[in-house]
């Protein structure tokens, strides 16, 4: 398998080491990305989003409570901006101590148990990189929501992409055409352009994909894997903001 930001080797901390942005205590965990520090600020684990399954959000945030609860952490990242909910996103990692001598990136951690994806937003490439690698690790073990053969949505099937409207997903298959219409370039995984799954691409993003030496038109009658969250517009889309959103894999 040929991919364009996943790696064979696991993920490590290093690999997301941005500027420190302060550490604290854990007080609480609030769902499955974010948790309060006893000094009252809230933290949102940045580049990753929780993976949808048939498990419960309370299940799913019980992942981020095994690893967190009564944890020292540091946070680090590219920018400590609260969003507009208060949250400070970050790059969280526990710190070190006798049972656990190395810094560990808590991103890593849920990614490698199958409880996250990585997310559309990491622009930085070693941790991207690293990201992919612990999901990656997490989905040919089968661990977590890649336990379930339906994580990875079939394109043939447009109605189940279709059913998670405004979700983080991960879609799966042949590219069957690439065709322009005005400034949107179309990834067509169907032959029915107004009912079947197709993947858009702006004009005005194309420059990040030619610098990543990526011919859109290429990938005609190439199985690719896409993520990215979920729109119906006539049938599913998914927008490409980022060439971290696709991976090329192996066969046709």
């Amino acid at each position: 398998m040929s991919v364009l930001m996943a790696a064979a080797e696991p993920a490590n901390a290093a690999g997301c080491a941005f500027d420190a942005q302060g550490d604290g205590r854990v007080a609480a965990v609030i769902d499955a990305r974010t948790f309060r520090l006893e000094d009252g600020r809230e933290i949102r684990l940045a580049g990753i989003e929780p993976a949808v399954s048939e498990k419960s959000a309370a299940n799913r945030a019980s992942a981020l409570s095994a690893i967190l609860t009564g944890r020292d952490v540091t946070l680090r990242g590219e920018d400590d901006t609260p969003d507009r909910y208060g949250r400070e996103p970050a790059f969280v990692f526990l710190v070190s101590s006798q049972t656990a001598p190395a810094e560990t990136l808590v991103q890593s951690e849920l990614l490698a148990q199958g409880e996250a994806l990585v997310s559309a937003t990491v622009t930085d490439k070693e941790c991207a990189t690293a990201l992919m690698a612990a999901e990656a690790a997490a989905r040919e073990a089968k661990r977590g929501i890649w336990a379930d053969p339906t994580a990875i949505k079939n394109p043939e099937s447009p109605g189940d992409i279709l059913a998670g409207i405004g979700r983080f997903t991960v879609v799966e298959g042949k590219v069957l055409s690439v065709r322009q219409a005005g400034a949107t370039i179309y990834l067509n995984f169907g032959r029915n352009w107004t009912r079947d799954f197709a993947v858009t691409i702006s004009r005005r993003v194309l420059p990040g994909f030619e610098a990543a030496g990526i011919a859109l038109k290429s990938l005609e009658n190439r199985r690719i894997r896409v993520r990215g969250w979920v729109e119906a517009r006539g049938g599913p889309r998914i927008e490409l903001l980022r060439v971290g959103q696709i991976e090329l894999l192996g066969g046709n």
